[in-house]
């Protein structure tokens, strides 16, 4: 699975297997069609309305929170933590994502993450979140985690998040632009007891 996952930088991921998949689609220098798009909050390096509409075919699902879904068209499906979507043979799981002591993502904004289940893998994207009690009760083969920090978890942090979850992979995002940069991935996979992938990134 590792080999069909493509991180553009920042927050930006596809992952292509038999369908085509993106999380938060932002400076994109790709094209390949979309099946299924996942937005996880409304901050503009996660909702680019620009490069959806790059990747967006007719029959593109598009799933996201409420307050995103006003700002993208077609088959949008508005989801909050907790919500399950069904979208061919992928399931995909809202899940919780929110600061606990800094003021940029509330949890009363109902923002999240997703964990992704396809080819018999379950990825969880964390989204732009801290360590937080929901991430016990969250099981994931592959975990794509923040380690930028400031607006998110740390790379300490972040290996908090993944001891956590106990994936079997983990593949460190969320640095190299505006926040963070490759020392934060080099100092979680340091610390980190599982495998960890550093994905170059497409865009740079």
């Amino acid at each position: 699975m590792l080999e069909k996952i493509t991180w553009f930088g920042h927050s930006s991921v596809k992952i292509k297997s038999d369908k085509t998949v993106y999380i938060d689609p932002w400076k994109l220098q790709d094209s390949d069609p979309a099946d299924l798009i996942l937005i996880s909050h409304s901050h503009y390096d996660h909702l680019s309305p620009e490069d959806v509409k790059k990747i967006q075919k007719k029959d593109t699902v598009i799933i996201t929170t409420s307050d995103c879904a006003s700002q993208v068209s077609g088959d949008v499906r508005a989801v909050k933590p907790g919500d399950v979507v069904q979208v061919g043979d992928i399931e995909v799981e809202a899940v919780p994502s929110y600061n606990t002591n800094k003021i940029f993502h509330p949890k009363a904004n109902c923002w999240i993450g997703f964990v992704i289940t396809m080819e018999g893998k379950r990825i969880y994207y964390c989204g732009d979140t801290d360590v937080i009690p929901e991430m016990k009760d969250i099981k994931a083969d592959i975990m794509i985690v923040p380690v930028g920090g400031t607006y998110t978890t740390t790379a300490e942090e972040a290996v908090q998040a993944v001891n956590a979850v106990k994936p079997e992979l983990a593949i460190p995002i969320h640095y190299g632009d505006i926040v963070g940069s490759l020392d934060d991935a080099k100092k979680f996979k340091d610390l980190c007891d599982v495998a960890v992938e550093i994905i170059p990134p497409r865009n740079q």
